[in-house]
């Protein structure tokens, strides 16, 4: 492979959706390796040894770790096509400011094996008024990102960019939170799911996202182990 590139990914995770979709976005070829979380791989573990998380891209035996920093590092190498980050320095500095937003969403959202108290993991994680006041957290969140894409097609403008390549990952897990909190996040954030169906239009995304009925059979099984059923 020309460009010599390797993604170390685990299917479900919406971190790596979003470096998988940056990837396909800019028509990279690269090697897929799916991890085992519960026995990660001596690669993982040599390329990422401090975190040992995924997703990490190994790019001419390099690897680069945390999946806003790999987008940003594939968006600035292959910068020729299908840039994310816009060239004005200014615009630029605001997109910059926007992941800042991205990753205190990204710290209320579900991580796996991690943050046992944010408000989607105990959506289908607990039941009674637990699972009633994570779906409000959850609700609510939601509606300060709707505050800020307002009428906009995008977070940043008229075509996909850096914030929704990030956000977009989430999504097929909606269908997930929905099932087992008993409740629609259209009804209470449309503008949301409208533009959730907008980057679906793409192909890298459509293309990319797993399954939601996929997502939900794997979170059925979790809550199994985790004896919530």
């Amino acid at each position: 492979m020309a460009e010599e590139v390797v993604l170390l990914d685990f299917w479900p995770s919406m971190f790596g959706v979003r470096v998988r979709i940056v990837l396909a976005e800019k028509g990279i070829e690269y090697e897929y390796r799916e991890e085992d979380l519960r026995n990660k791989s001596s690669l993982l573990l040599q390329m990422n040894p401090v975190h040992k998380k995924i997703p990490v891209l190994i790019h001419k035996g390099k690897p680069v770790c945390e999946s806003s920093i790999i987008v940003q590092y594939i968006d600035e190498v292959w910068h020729d096509k299908a840039p994310l980050l816009p060239s004005d320095p200014y615009q630029r500095a605001q997109a910059s400011a926007w992941s800042k937003i991205e990753n205190a969403f990204v710290w209320i959202f579900f991580v796996f094996d991690e943050l046992d108290f944010n408000p989607p993991r105990r959506i289908w994680s607990t039941k009674g008024e637990e699972q009633e006041a994570a779906k409000k957290e959850f609700i609510e969140v939601l509606k300060v990102l709707e505050e800020q894409l307002k009428d906009k097609p995008f977070f940043g403008g008229e075509t996909l960019g850096y914030v929704d390549v990030c956000l977009i990952g989430y999504y097929c897990w909606f269908y997930a939170y929905e099932t087992f909190g008993n409740f629609s996040i259209e009804a209470e954030c449309p503008q949301i799911i409208a533009w959730a169906k907008r980057c679906m239009q793409k192909e890298s995304v459509s293309k990319t996202l797993p399954d939601v009925k996929k997502v939900f059979g794997f979170v059925q099984e979790v809550r199994k182990k985790f004896g919530v059923d």
